[in-house]
């Protein structure tokens, strides 16, 4: 039977009080792959088979499931986890082998460090059959195999007054994902990782350099991702035969901002189809027809998310004299004082400017963009450059919008509400929060756009209301001079960032993440945070976007390697580096230095141009484009502050 009939009781009983206290490198390394991937699990059931101490179950619960529940033999494990839970998870006594949990009941099933231990791997998929619904997804994770062979590794457990040995059963990959497919289960990726310099820490700490040294080239761990068969509308995945397909090989995939592995991975119809990594990226082709792309030599990204843009203003430049006291007083001013150049850059159809904004943000790698704006049909159109949020609740601001208190009581509860506040210098907008808290706007919906002038005490409002900000900071600058600053930034709890319009800000999102970088101070591994999974949550976005993993939509940016992490490779990233655009599996825009590598039919309908002199490919009707704004606006024309010129003849 599937169980830990093998392993005393009490070995596991003992290890309870110490488990999450022992440094683990092979819980460090699962810790760094597995958070990511396991972030987007909202609205889901989800089971921990398995379960031990909780550390799963306790990081799950921050993501907003519908259901946790945790299964472990071990009582003294499950009394640890109730802990940390304080009721938020129902955890139950039972094995793997007898799950006590209702047929078809999880849309997700994680076992984290448990299959080796299992005695009948046949009987324990024949369980996760059962209790899993069709669509559900299956996370396994366990010390490699081949490596826990080769090297000899053996498990300890620290018994009352000495040290235990456990012994686990080493199960081939080979074997377990055999188990799983004859019962209509696919493999969805699988990830097989080395240690890096956070485990070779921990090794060093122990006084065993020599442990790391020996396994430093070998997989330590495997992360397996299954997906069980179905036929209903959770299933992501195009139907068998489709044609827009893309298979990206060898090219570093970003899991986290310090975590990357090398990889091939499958699009299909839009979605991610399948992750390969370490030894198994290239055993296992896909059975769609696919266009394949060689990718050495860069990392492959999700798509930023710009969480704040006015797309229409893409054409303008800056305009204001500042400092200003609060943003009322600079748009008195610039319509008072640059009301003709104002007027001639409003000629451009507005469809055209729209375009231009969508293609400002694709530029610099954003394939998702919040536009704090009305949505109009050009902004949904399928063609459109970058995808558009739609669904939220909005008002421009508490100055300007009279009607804000009855637009947010309308509101969907279950969409984001946003609206520009703190925005100034003054006793005014410090005082905006407050007055939004009065008339009840201010809840886990609002998004504030700003914050600047956010007190220490609005700060802690914010933070009890579950509210979030999204910062501006070059923007800031020009119209206050001045911008959030780190004490500010850090005390929010949900902080994210945007690029605003070219009407005060720098340029574009990626001056943004350089500004918060080197000016505000902020760490590059909180700025990754802030473009990709961090506002797909806060915006609900439902399709995986911000992270990299099979069934997110194909939003993905590739740039090169250049030997730093993957959120210092970002904090340092210019226009002129972004090399490769994806957005729903389709290439949307092209750099010199992988445009001649795209095989033709990915190149079809990619338009060239130059901006400040670097030529790009983009799918957008550039000529027409291009000749709408010298119409209005001369050949001297930019876009976010860059110089736009038809491609040159070469």
């Amino acid at each position: 039977m599937s169980q830990l009939a093998s392993l005393p009781q009490e070995v596991f009983d003992s290890w309870a009080d110490v488990y999450d206290a022992q440094p683990n490198p092979l819980l460090s390394l699962e810790q760094r792959l597995l958070g990511p991937m396991l972030a987007d699990v909202r609205g889901l059931d989800i089971l921990d088979a398995g379960c031990g101490t909780g550390r799963w179950l306790e990081q799950l619960a921050e993501h907003s499931p519908r259901s946790l529940l945790g299964v472990d033999t071990s009582s003294a494990m499950l009394k640890v986890a109730a802990g940390k839970l304080n009721n938020q998870c129902d955890l139950r006594l039972g094995s793997c082998s007898a799950l006590p949990v209702p047929d078809a009941s999880a849309d997700m099933v994680l076992c984290s460090f448990v299959v080796s231990y299992l005695d009948d791997l046949d009987s324990f998929a024949c369980e996760i059959d059962r209790v899993a619904r069709p669509g559900a997804t299956v996370v396994l994770s366990d010390m490699h195999p081949d490596t826990e062979a080769s090297l000899n590794w053996v498990r300890w457990s620290p018994a009352k007054d000495s040290d235990a040995r456990i012994h686990g059963r080493g199960w081939p990959l080979q074997q377990i994902t055999g188990a799983f497919e004859a019962r209509g289960f696919r493999v969805v990726s699988l990830v097989e990782p080395i240690f890096g310099v956070e485990e070779r820490e921990i090794f060093e700490q122990c006084g065993r350099p020599d442990l790391y040294q020996a396994a430093a080239d070998l997989p330590a761990i495997y992360l397996l991702q299954l997906r069980k068969s179905t036929s209903s509308p959770r299933a992501r995945i195009s139907a068998k035969g489709t044609t827009d397909s893309l298979r990206l090989q060898g090219v570093r995939v970003v899991r986290g901002p310090i975590a990357a592995s090398l990889a091939s991975v499958s699009v299909v119809g839009g979605t991610i189809h399948l992750i390969q990594s370490g030894s198994s990226a290239n055993n296992k082709a896909s059975h769609f027809s696919e266009s394949a792309l060689d990718l050495s030599g860069f990392f492959l990204f999700p798509g930023l998310i710009n969480a704040h843009d006015h797309l229409e203003f893409s054409l303008f430049p800056n305009l204001g004299n500042g400092p200003y006291q609060n943003a009322a007083e600079w748009a008195r001013d610039i319509h008072e004082n640059h009301a003709a150049l104002i007027e001639r850059h409003r000629k451009v159809p507005r469809p055209v400017r729209l375009w231009w904004g969508g293609i400002r943000n694709l530029l610099c790698g954003v394939t998702t963009v919040c536009h704090h704006n009305p949505i109009s049909p050009d902004l949904l159109d399928p063609g459109f450059p970058v995808k558009v949020v739609s669904d939220f609740g909005w008002a421009h601001s508490l100055s300007l919008d009279p009607q804000l208190a009855g637009k947010f009581a309308k509101s969907s509860s279950d969409a984001p509400f946003i609206l520009h506040a703190a925005e100034g210098v003054d006793l005014e907008s410090q005082e905006e929060v407050f007055e939004l808290d009065r008339m009840h706007a201010l809840d886990t919906r609002t998004v504030l756009v700003h914050g600047l002038a956010c007190t220490p005490v609005a700060v802690g409002l914010i933070n009890r209301r579950m509210a979030a900000v999204v910062l501006c900071p070059t923007s800031n600058k020009f119209l206050f001079h001045q911008f959030p600053s780190l004490p500010l930034v850090r005390s929010l709890n949900k902080v994210i960032l945007g690029s605003d319009s070219p009407l005060t800000a720098a340029g574009d999102l990626l001056d943004e993440i350089r500004f918060a970088r080197t000016q505000i101070g902020l760490h590059a591994n909180s700025i990754y945070g802030m473009v990709t999974n961090q506002p797909a949550d806060i915006l609900h976005l439902r399709r995986g976007e911000g992270r990299l993993r099979p069934g997110s939509a194909a939003d993905m940016l590739v740039v090169r390697d250049r030997g730093l992490s993957p959120a210092e490779t970002l904090a340092q990233l210019t226009v002129d580096q972004v090399e490769l655009v994806i957005t729903a599996g389709r290439v949307q825009l092209a750099g010199p230095g992988l445009f001649e590598r795209l095989p033709a039919a990915l190149t079809n309908g990619l338009e060239a141009f130059e901006v400040d002199g670097v030529q790009r490919w983009v799918r957008a009707p550039i000529g027409r484009l291009i000749a709408d704004a010298e119409e209005v606006l001369g050949s001297d024309f930019c876009v976010g502050g860059k110089r736009v010129r038809r491609a040159s003849a070469a």
